[in-house]
C-alpha cells in the first residue's frame, strides 16, 4: 500500500480551513450529534459549545493500493499444529492479532469515535441551520454583547484628537502661579526693599545693587516657567460599558395533555430554546418560568417541563390563570418586560376556549410585552387557535402561528421580533 505524508509547514489559518472542510464534509454526522445535545441541554445553556463524537465508521475513507494481476503462488511457515484441509477457529474477541482499539466505540467498533470541541458559534450555525433560519438572521442572534462609550472624567495619557483644551490650559495656568507665586513675593518685597533704601541712596549702593541683581535673577526664572508643559495636557477618556438593559422574565407555557407526544414536546422546546436566545440579545438578567398543564397548571422546573410523563385532559385556562397570578406577585410589569409563549396542539376542551380569550383580552395581554402562541400541529385548525385568532385584531402584542415541523419555527420569530414602526 503507498501512504503519502504531508510534511509541508501550515500556512497562516490553515487548521481553520481544514476544520471547515472536515466540517462541511461530517455535516449530516454534525447536525445529529448537535440535535442529540439538544435534547439534553437546558434551555439556558443553548449559548455555548458543546463537544460531540462522531462515530469512527462513518469516518472510514476508500484507500488505494496495488492490484494482484495474475496467477500468484506463496509459500508460508509450516507448523505442528495443523495439517491441509483442517478448520481453523475464530479468534477469540472477533478480531484478528493485531487490532487497532480495544473496543471503546459505542458502535461496537474497534477504534474509538473521534471526538471534538464545537465552539459557541459553530454550534449555533449548526442549530439554526436545523431551524432554516436566515444568514442576517443568524448572524444577529449569535451577536456578542454590545457596548456603549461613555465620558468618564479625564485622563493624562490620549490621542489628541482628544485634547480637552479648557482643562488643559486651567492646569497651565494654576501650575504657573504655583511655581510663580513665591518669586512674584519675593520680587514684590525686593521692590519695597530698594524703595526704602533709595531714600539714603548714596549709604547703601552696594545692598541695592544685590537686591537688584536678585531681583533680575528672580525675573528670568519667572519667564523661564513655559506656558504650557507637557503633563499640563489633559484628554477625555472615554470608557466602554454594557448597554443599559432592563429585567425581563419569560414564561414557557405547554400542554402536556395525551395528545401532546414526544415529537410535539421536542418541536416546542426547540420553540422555546430560540425565544430565550433572542430575549438574551436585549436582556442582561432573565428569569424563566415553566408552567405545563393538563386539566390543571402548575409551576415546575426545567426538567420536569419537558420530561415528566404526567398526562390527562386539557384545560388551558387553568395555565393561563396561574401565569397571570405569579405575574401579578412576583413580575410587576412597571418593573419587568414579560414574555409569554405558549405551545399546543389546540386541543382542548370546548367550554374552556372562551375562557381562555377571555384571560387574555382582558387581564394576561395587558401585563405582556409579547405573547407568543403556537399550535403543533399537522392537522386543521383546532377550537383554541379560532378563538385565538380573534385577539389579534385587538392586541399587537399578540401573535399565534401553526408548526408543523421544525422548519416553521422562524416565522413566529419574525413576527415577534420585528422592528416597530417609528
Amino acid at each position: 500500500m503507498v501512504r503519502i505524508i504531508d510534511r509541508r509547514f501550515d500556512s497562516k489559518k490553515k487548521s481553520t480551513a481544514n476544520r471547515q472542510r472536515f466540517m462541511r464534509r461530517y455535516k449530516r454526522q454534525i447536525r445529529k450529534a448537535v440535535a442529540d445535545a439538544i435534547d439534553g441541554r437546558s434551555i439556558r445553556d443553548l449559548d455555548s459549545g458543546e463537544e460531540i463524537s462522531i462515530p469512527s465508521k462513518d469516518l472510514s475513507e476508500p484507500s488505494f493500493q496495488h492490484g494482484k494481476e495474475g496467477v500468484w503462488e506463496q509459500v508460508f511457515t509450516g507448523n505442528d499444529r495443523f495439517a491441509s484441509g483442517d478448520a481453523i477457529d475464530r479468534p477469540l474477541g472477533g478480531g484478528g492479532g493485531s487490532g487497532s482499539g480495544g473496543g471503546a466505540s459505542n458502535e461496537g467498533e474497534s477504534e474509538d469515535d473521534f471526538v471534538f470541541q464545537l465552539s459557541r458559534d459553530e454550534f449555533l450555525d449548526v442549530f439554526f441551520d436545523d431551524l432554516a433560519l436566515p444568514n442576517l438572521v443568524r448572524t444577529e442572534l449569535a451577536k456578542l454583547t454590545e457596548f456603549k462609550t461613555q465620558r468618564a472624567g479625564f485622563t493624562s495619557d490620549g490621542v489628541p484628537t482628544n485634547i480637552n483644551v479648557v482643562r488643559s490650559l486651567r492646569g497651565a495656568i494654576g501650575r504657573r502661579k504655583a511655581l510663580g507665586a513665591p518669586l512674584a513675593a519675593r520680587v514684590r518685597e525686593i521692590d519695597t526693599e530698594i524703595e526704602a533704601l533709595e531714600e539714603n541712596a548714596a549709604a547703601h549702593i552696594d545692598e541695592i545693587k544685590a537686591l537688584r541683581e536678585e531681583r533680575s535673577r528672580l525675573l528670568i526664572r519667572i519667564e523661564a516657567i513655559p506656558f504650557i508643559d507637557r503633563f499640563d495636557l489633559r484628554y477625555n477618556n472615554r470608557v466602554r460599558i454594557p448597554k443599559p438593559i432592563t429585567q425581563a422574565v419569560m414564561f414557557c407555557v405547554m400542554d402536556v395533555s395525551g395528545s401532546m407526544d414526544e415529537q410535539k414536546k421536542a418541536t416546542a422546546k426547540r420553540f422555546f430554546m430560540l425565544l430565550y436566545l433572542f430575549l438574551r440579545r436585549n436582556y442582561e438578567h432573565i428569569d424563566v418560568v415553566f408552567i405545563r398543564h393538563h386539566t390543571i397548571a402548575k409551576e415546575v422546573d426545567e426538567d420536569e417541563f419537558f420530561h415528566s410523563r404526567e398526562s390527562g385532559g386539557t384545560v388551558v385556562s387553568s395555565a393561563l390563570r396561574l401565569m397571570t397570578d405569579i405575574v401579578r406577585e412576583r413580575y410587576p410589569p412597571g418593573a419587568w418586560n414579560v414574555y409569554g409563549a405558549q405551545a399546543s396542539d389546540g386541543d382542548n376542551w370546548d367550554n374552556d376556549s372562551p375562557i381562555c380569550y377571555q384571560i387574555l383580552d382582558e387581564e394576561l395581554l395587558a401585563l405582556c410585552r409579547y405573547f407568543a402562541y403556537i399550535e403543533i400541529t399537522t392537522g386543521e385548525a383546532q377550537n383554541l387557535w379560532r378563538q385565538y385568532e380573534g385577539l389579534t385584531r385587538h392586541h399587537p402584542n399578540f401573535a399565534l402561528q401553526r408548526i408543523e415541523s421544525f422548519e416553521d419555527i422562524y416565522p413566529v420569530f419574525r413576527e415577534l421580533f420585528k422592528k416597530e414602526p417609528a
